[in-house]
């Protein structure tokens, strides 16, 4: 083993002089090939050498938020950056929107950020996240915002500092924002109103009268909170003998509706319709009629059709909730703001399609 291991070590000692001289040899050739060059071509042979390879400019490093030169004088510019500001990550609607804005973020060539408070109520914290991006000069913000007033003044100072500002899902004030001199904020969404009466009315029409009912409200100072009261009441208000005799807030939260569900059964044990202007609020209420085991005698309506609220009706404890297309949303704040930024014009507000959803839908589709 030894004598071969000595011969190897020979072997490669030789072999690596060789080599040394060959390459010695084609490093000298390959410098005066070079000096041949420069001294034929001047200033233009760098140029004419790559376009003559097909061998693409070397691109220098920049730090974030530079431009990248090339040794041939261009500029290859960073992608710009749109920040996705939302409510929470913990209601699965919002993880539809940033499903829906991902794919913008692929299709149009974007960084996307994506910002999100604790909770639906982390009003405070929202307006922190966007006075940070405002310092991080990102080029837009899509925001749902969790409060229709509240969040105006920084974005009124996004606005100010060049950044687009697109508003989905909940509807910032537009008269708080014309007082504000803030303008051109497009706007998209649904027909928050029409699409809870519809969902309301889904369990009034099949109700056995007389009946009364409860509407479990989101956050009340939120126009899509709003919207969707208003909505719920036209509906019930069709029947003369369906009595709301609750109204009550749970924050779009799941814990906070099975509390209210509990509060509004001891004030009001007849009720037998209940309204919850999301499918979070929605299913609290089920957990605590499943416990008091009224599921049977209470019809329960929703709002946002997550998969949750989809199994909830196919088990029979939801009546009906609506698909307001989250992803959909998402998409379109993306490519807005994207068409904002290239100087192009958008719509001041774009309605997005909402579809009541209820075991007959489901059913047919099947």
């Amino acid at each position: 083993m030894s004598v071969i291991v000595a011969r190897y070590r020979s072997y490669a000692s030789g072999l690596a002089h060789g080599i040394g001289v060959l390459l010695a040899v084609l490093g000298l050739t390959a410098i005066l090939q070079g000096c041949d060059q420069q001294t034929s071509s001047g200033d233009g042979a760098s140029a004419e050498s790559n376009e003559a390879t097909g061998d693409e400019p070397h691109q220098t490093t920049t730090g974030p938020g530079d431009a990248a030169e090339t040794e041939v004088g261009a500029v290859v510019e960073d992608p710009a950056t749109v920040a996705l500001v939302m409510k929470t990550l913990t209601n699965p609607f919002f993880v539809e929107v940033e499903r829906g804005a991902r794919r913008a973020e692929e299709e149009l060539g974007i960084e996307l950020i994506v910002r999100t408070a604790a909770q639906e109520t982390s009003i405070e914290q929202q307006i922190s996240i966007v006075d940070e991006l405002v310092h991080a000069e990102v080029d837009a913000i899509v925001i749902a915002p969790g409060d229709s007033i509240r969040l105006i003044p920084v974005l009124q100072q996004a606005h100010e500092a060049g950044v687009v500002v697109v508003n989905i899902d909940n509807r910032l004030d537009p008269d708080f924002m014309s007082e504000h001199g803030m303008s051109g904020v497009p706007f998209i969404s649904v027909d928050n109103e029409h699409s809870a009466y519809q969902s309301a009315r889904h369990i009034a029409r099949n109700a056995r009268l007389p009946a009364e009912a409860a509407i479990i409200e989101g956050i009340r100072d939120a126009d899509n909170a709003q919207a969707r009261l208003r909505g719920a009441e036209r509906a019930f208000a069709e029947w003369p003998e369906i009595d709301v005799v609750a109204r009550e807030t749970a924050n779009w939260m799941i814990d906070e509706g099975y509390e209210v569900m509990g509060a509004v059964m001891a004030d009001h044990p007849n009720v037998s319709l209940v309204f919850a202007a999301n499918d979070m609020m929605a299913l609290g209420a089920i957990q605590y009629l499943r416990e008091a085991e009224l599921t049977n005698q209470v019809a329960v309506a929703s709002y946002d059709a997550l998969d949750e609220a989809i199994d909830a009706i196919q088990e029979g404890t939801l009546a009906a909730t609506v698909d307001q297309q989250a992803a959909m949303q998402g998409y379109l704040g993306v490519e807005q703001a994207v068409r904002l930024m290239n100087g192009e014009t958008v719509p001041a507000e774009t309605m997005v399609d909402a579809y009541l959803v209820t075991r007959d839908t489901l059913d047919a589709m099947r």
